[in-house]
């Protein structure tokens, strides 16, 4: 018997991208499945819109904006409460390959340990590039990552395989990670609750995992003002920052303070020069 999924899209004045994505949704493949917005008090007529092209969503909305992580609270107590067997967090500026969800829950159910699984994302201007295939923590300098980003896909990273963090871009997770560890995290303001949900969830002794036959395609930092916005790169430092006070084990403090403002130069610089060379 196929597992109901309840794929849930928090919106925030971003009614084009959230059409664009709930007509991809349209058609895909998998049959048990249900589409939850939670729109953010949205002041761009998103809501109106919504009900107006797909009459067969459910649509939550909120009187203020929770953020990312607690409109996805809102949609994921719903969907628990909806009988969900499965969630499936989605960012609202993507769309997905019509079999991204048969592939996702192929890898979550092939193992009772597995707890979290994610895509292989690209970015939707040039969906040859990659933007995430499978997430890195590493508590020595401090830094989280994404592997392949910005590179050109050669099948490097094609392998279904244990990750560090899965992005909340799109992950699926079990009912029963969700009970066990709870909700995300709503005080992380932007950025950082993936891992740190993730980070709980592999302390419970679950598994997380990279599912590169899931296709999804990114428009990639749309709310938070493009991809190296003060906005965007100054949360995502103090998120990080929280994130390793709360993981990073007592001895790795003694390097931290060297390597992890180093670390987010070097990689600042260097995505700066690839955004670069990718315009050219």
């Amino acid at each position: 018997m196929n597992p109901l999924v309840y794929i849930i899209l928090v919106n925030w004045n971003g009614k084009n991208d959230t059409l664009e994505c709930l007509s991809s949704l349209q058609k895909v493949t998998y049959t048990n499945f249900k589409v939850l917005v939670v729109d953010n008090a949205s002041g761009d007529g998103s809501v109106e819109a919504i009900r107006k092209e797909f009459s067969n969503i459910e649509l939550i909305t909120n009187k203020e904006n929770l953020r990312f992580s607690g409109g996805n609270n809102v949609g994921i107590q719903y969907a628990l409460n909806n009988n969900a067997e499965l969630v499936l967090l989605l960012n609202n500026d993507t769309t997905v390959e019509p079999n991204f969800l048969s592939e996702l829950i192929t890898i979550s159910e092939k193992n009772k340990n597995v707890g979290i699984v994610g895509a292989k994302i690209f970015y939707y201007t040039n969906k040859k590039r990659l933007w995430y295939a499978g997430g890195t923590i590493n508590f020595k300098t401090g830094m989280s990552k994404h592997r392949g980003i910005r590179e050109v896909d050669t099948k490097k990273y094609d392998n279904v395989e244990e990750v560090d963090y899965i992005t909340g871009c799109c992950m699926l997770l079990k009912r029963e990670v969700v009970e066990k560890v709870g909700m995300l995290d709503e005080s992380y303001f932007i950025y950082g609750e993936d891992a740190d949900w993730c980070l709980r969830a592999k302390n419970a002794g679950y598994k997380l995992m990279y599912a590169p036959s899931a296709i999804v395609y990114h428009k990639v930092s749309v709310s938070s003002g493009g991809n190296f916005s003060w906005f965007k790169n100054w949360n995502k430092l103090k998120s990080n920052l929280r994130l390793l006070w709360r993981y990073a084990d007592w001895y790795y403090w003694f390097v931290i303070p060297f390597t992890f403002p180093a670390g987010v130069l070097l990689s600042y610089l260097k995505a700066k020069r690839e955004a670069k060379e990718l315009s050219r």
